[in-house]
């Protein structure tokens, strides 16, 4: 594709992002980091795990998201008593009446859709937990010995309460990592209540009309892969994952004190990804430094973990990954080593 294209792709990708977010603010007030945030993982080709409290609209965000995206949705309320096969489906013996011959037939489950939302995800076990990862990685899931391809795209986003700890399944980490973000949901401030109450006290329901179709974001999220990136700014997204790491060389003091475990490789490639979305969606076709701040939150938290120390003295993920952007150094200059820079993803196509 020639670069012509390219931008006249980006010219369509944000004039999509302009009309998903004037669709969405139909029915959602307010959370637009989190709607951004969504985007970003979309057309990054991620998944996306939301975390907050009852009643912020975890739910509805991701049912009118699809709505807006032509796309088939399925929802998933994950219980304790959910099996594997409640997902992925199950082979169940179909008698022919004509004939009388009997077969095994498939039966699709709800991970058969476009759209998936994993309902409060920690309440179901393990076991069932691990029947997403393969859906999630390979966009696949094998039942019976058989492979079978899921429809694209795919997209899980899953949403998970904080406060409630009883009777839930922690994520384990090799899960955790599959989510490109890890999107906090926060409470609305006092005039985006006011109109959340003022919306939902009375008979009018607002619906989101259908702006993209599945063709139309695979072709979008190849444009996103495509947008180039400078040396320097790709070296910032690799430092600030290294920097986490306080067993492999060495990191500033705070990581040193509060962090026990760091982000892996997986890390700098979503950050490179979530620049490039992001950068897209707001009509630039280069990654900035700020394109890579704005993402590292959400990328990192679920990557990182605080040991004792810092749950003693109330440091969070956040805290660190905050610290980390004001301390790793930023600019072509400040990223050379030896006075020279490694020439990375500099192709289209490097990512």
């Amino acid at each position: 594709m020639s670069e012509q294209e390219d931008l006249q792709a980006v010219e369509r990708l944000n004039h999509a992002y302009r009309q998903i977010t004037d669709e969405l603010s139909k029915v959602i007030v307010g959370q637009q980091q989190v709607i951004e945030e969504l985007l970003i993982a979309l057309f990054a080709r991620g998944h996306c795990l939301l975390v907050g409290v009852p009643g912020l609209a975890k739910t509805l965000i991701i049912q009118t998201l699809a709505d807006t995206l032509s796309l088939n949705f399925n929802r998933i309320q994950f219980t304790p008593d959910l099996m594997p096969s409640d997902i992925t489906g199950t082979e169940v013996i179909q008698e022919d009446k004509s004939s009388g011959s009997r077969e095994l037939r498939f039966l699709e489950g709800p991970i058969f859709a476009n759209v998936i939302l994993a309902d409060e995800i920690n309440r179901t076990p393990p076991k069932t937990q691990a029947a997403l990862l393969e859906a999630m990685q390979e966009h696949q899931v094998t039942i019976g010995g058989q492979r079978r391809v899921l429809s694209e795209p795919f997209f899980v986003l899953a949403t998970q309460n904080p406060i409630e700890q009883e009777g839930t399944y922690p994520l384990p980490e090799a899960q955790l990592d599959r989510f490109m973000f890890n999107v906090l949901v926060d409470y609305p401030d006092e005039e985006e209540e006011l109109e959340i109450v003022r919306r939902t006290t009375t008979d009018h329901t607002a619906k989101a009309e259908a702006t993209l179709t599945g063709d139309e974001i695979h072709a979008l999220s190849e444009t996103v892969r495509r947008v180039p990136i400078a040396d320097h700014v790709a070296r910032y997204a690799l430092q600030l994952t290294r920097n986490t790491r306080r067993e492999k060389g060495p990191v500033p003091r705070f990581v040193s004190d509060y962090v026990s475990w760091g982000a892996g490789p997986r890390a700098t490639q979503y950050l490179v990804l979530g620049g490039k979305a992001r950068a897209i969606l707001h009509g630039r076709y280069y990654v900035d430094i700020e394109d890579i701040r704005s993402v590292a939150p959400a990328v990192l938290r679920h990557r990182i973990l605080t040991n004792f120390n810092a749950e003693a003295e109330g440091i969070t993920p956040d805290s660190v990954i905050q610290q980390l952007i004001e301390t790793v150094p930023v600019g072509e200059g400040d990223a050379r080593h030896g006075g020279s820079e490694e020439k990375i993803f500099r192709s289209a196509d490097a990512l």
